[in-house]
């Protein structure tokens, strides 16, 4: 089932070209001016008509990450992994792609208070996410994947720290374009970390998962059942 590894490239690929699109049509009727400053993300979605298409990228971007979310926790718990840390990501991970939605769906022009609630789910608690799964990566079952797969992502995640803690530093003290430029290098890397997905997904056998298990032993039970009652009246 090699198909499921085009679902997190396909997020990278979509999400990054749907905001550069964004920040095109921007640019393209002066609702941004580059001569100003540099500007955020949010600030190129925030009008007419970019705003439609920014908040319909933010929920697909959304769903498409909740999937990833629920099949790795699956994938993880499949190899035999039930720890707390598996449980994090998935809490960590539906927690980050509401995030994303509510980012996309209250612009910073109507309802700031959301508007930030959403960035700090989809940008804090998404990295948090990120990192739960570094450590998963060494605990899961083992891969040829994960020789290159592991430190990469460590990389990426590190990077993605840093971006954060110096955006927070820039847009308190004032640094606005600089810390735009990092807000979107930020969410570059991010897509890099969904599209390693793929090295994972690519293993996936759909003969692993619990669903069935769970059906197999139900027909067991009942099948248990009816020998028992043929018994008792016999």
């Amino acid at each position: 089932m090699w198909l499921w590894a085009l679902l997190p490239i396909f997020l990278a690929i979509f999400g990054t070209v749907g905001i550069w699109t964004v920040f095109g049509i921007a640019v393209t009727n002066g609702s941004v001016n580059l001569t100003e400053s540099f500007p955020y993300i949010s600030k190129c979605g925030t009008h007419n008509p970019q705003s439609c298409l920014f908040s319909q990228i933010c929920n697909i971007c959304s769903v498409l990450a909740l999937w990833i979310v629920v099949i790795r926790f699956q994938q993880v718990r499949d190899y035999g992994n039930h720890g707390k840390a598996n449980i994090a990501s998935i809490v960590l991970g539906f927690i980050s792609s509401l995030g994303i939605s509510l980012l996309g769906n209250f612009q910073q022009s109507v309802l700031m208070g959301i508007h930030l609630l959403g960035a700090f789910l989809a940008f804090f608690v998404g990295l948090g996410y990120f990192w739960v799964q570094v450590f998963l990566t060494y605990r899961a079952q083992p891969s040829l994947d994960r020789c290159w797969v592991g430190p990469l992502r460590a990389i990426c995640c590190i990077i993605c720290t840093i971006l954060v803690i110096i955006m927070s530093i820039l847009h308190n003290t004032g640094h606005k374009s600089g810390a735009a430029v990092c807000e979107w290098a930020l969410v570059m890397v991010f897509f890099c970390l969904f599209g390693l997905f793929a090295a994972e997904f690519r293993h996936i056998d759909c003969h692993h998962l619990t669903i069935q298990k769970k059906k197999a032993v139900s027909n067991n039970s009942r099948t248990s059942s009816a020998e028992l009652n043929g018994h008792t009246h016999g």
